[in-house]
């Protein structure tokens, strides 16, 4: 801002970068690679190394020292512009997210994030149809785990999450949407592949194939613990593909609580799915948000989207929705 002539008043200085500049620089930032920036923004390589090079000769630093070998990283001026233009990104998009608020139309960015397990199954068919329904909404996706959820909703680096109900903190809201009964898989020639159901006691004396994930594994051996006894684990892995090419192939069973379309392993291998008899915990798949985020138009019609699509059985894997709370 700057005085002119007599009268006083204050003419603004003209910006001297646009926020997309800003926005092509954190991706490069965080990405180490001009090509993988564009990758992640969708944009030309020479739209993006063009507008780095704007900001730098506009603000007269070097953003990025340049190695031929391994990219580019971050100078010291070009982390403290990197922390600042972010600042900016999130305030440009809060402005946005106001005026939408204002007119009652539901658009701008979203970013959620989404359990590793279930990723595949149910976030690209509830994206293409909110997307749909408010063409005037970007949604992002991120995989995560259910540690890296909570850290990611603290930091505000997503808006909102799909999770399961499992070691909540206390400073995060839980939304529920569906109940996620427990599940026996195995092979087409496992020994118990033929029964209606199966209890936690008659598969803990089979080898078994965990899925380790953070909260999901304890979850998994709380069952068995509920019942008196220890499984007998052959192996662990933190990926579902890879777990069910092993049941597939005689390695053991599984636990799950999502259950892909396909009834074969990634590998070809043909599966079973087993209900799990008795009184066994069911996990309940729901939205996690920071208190009050709600009150943001988009991410209250995303959750409202969500429940309705969930509740209408259009998700494969999922046997029907919770109950409101205080319903």
């Amino acid at each position: 801002m700057k005085r002119v002539g007599r009268v006083g008043y204050l003419r603004p200085m003209p910006l001297r970068f646009t926020l997309r500049q800003l926005e092509y620089f954190v991706a490069v930032g965080e990405a180490g690679s001009i090509a993988r920036a564009a990758d992640k923004v969708n944009v030309s390589s020479p739209s993006i190394s063009a507008a780095i090079g704007q900001l730098e000769e506009e603000f007269g630093i070097q953003l990025f020292v340049r190695k031929h070998a391994h990219g580019l990283s971050l100078s010291q001026a070009g982390r403290q512009f990197m922390g600042q233009a972010k600042r900016v990104l999130e305030q440009a998009e809060t402005l946005n997210r106001l005026a939408g608020d204002v007119l009652g139309k539901v658009q701008g960015p979203l970013s959620v994030g989404c359990l590793l397990t279930f990723a595949q199954i149910v976030v690209p068919r509830l994206r293409r149809s909110f997307e749909a329904r408010f063409p005037g909404v970007t949604v992002s996706q991120h995989e995560l785990t259910q540690a890296q959820i909570f850290d990611w909703l603290r930091r505000a680096e997503i808006d909102v999450a799909l999770a399961y109900d499992l070691e909540i903190p206390a400073e995060l809201e839980f939304l529920p949407l569906a109940e996620l009964p427990p599940y026996v898989l195995v092979g087409a020639d496992h020994p118990i592949a033929d029964r209606p159901e199966v209890s936690i006691l008659e598969v803990a004396e089979h080898p078994m194939i965990l899925l380790d994930l953070p909260y999901s594994s304890d979850y998994f051996l709380s069952l068995f613990a509920q019942a008196g006894v220890a499984p007998r684990i052959a192996e662990r892995t933190r990926d579902m593909a890879v777990m069910r090419s092993l049941v597939g192939n005689g390695f053991g069973y599984s636990i799950a609580n999502i259950r892909p379309l396909s009834d074969r392993s990634p590998d070809g291998r043909a599966l079973r799915c087993i209900p799990l008899a008795g009184a066994v915990r069911a996990m309940k798949l729901g939205l996690v948000m920071v208190p009050g985020a709600r009150s943001v138009l988009t991410i209250s019609a995303f959750a409202e989207h969500c429940r309705e699509v969930l509740g209408a059985g259009e998700i494969p894997g999922l046997d029907g929705p919770a109950p409101r709370p205080g319903a």
